[in-house]
């Protein structure tokens, strides 16, 4: 079972009492925070010397922000234009992609089908 990320300030924290010569039970039971916490925090301090949130691993969006605001922003001036179309736009804005990247881009922005009409409810 997954838990919550400690916050920023009780990584430092425990970092600092182990720079002042505390254990890791001592600061597990001064903390309240399992010992196997304790020390993972502490390893992950000694290999990139900082005790902030990493960056996850994952492939990078092919598409940016900015790219896929442009493509809404074309389906919604020409809803009738093919995926052709914005591939050859999204081509000229310097982001090459297929189009069934484009389509996905979409669907994650709420438009689908012919015509990218906004989905209804249900």
């Amino acid at each position: 079972m997954k838990s919550k990320e400690l916050s920023v300030d009780l990584r430092d924290r425990i970092v600092s009492r182990l720079r002042s010569g505390k254990g890791y039970r001592k600061i597990s039971a001064a903390l309240k925070v399992p010992m196997s916490t304790v020390a993972s925090i502490i390893r992950k301090w000694k290999k990139f010397g900082t005790t902030r949130t990493l960056p996850r691993v994952g492939r990078p969006a092919r598409l940016s922000d900015r790219g896929r605001r442009a493509l809404v922003r074309g389906v919604t001036r020409n809803p009738m234009g093919t995926l052709t179309e914005l591939q050859r736009c999204s081509m000229k804005r310097g982001e090459p992609s297929r189009r069934t990247t484009i389509s996905a881009a979409l669907h994650k922005s709420g438009l689908f089908g012919s015509g990218q009409t906004e989905a209804t409810p249900q």
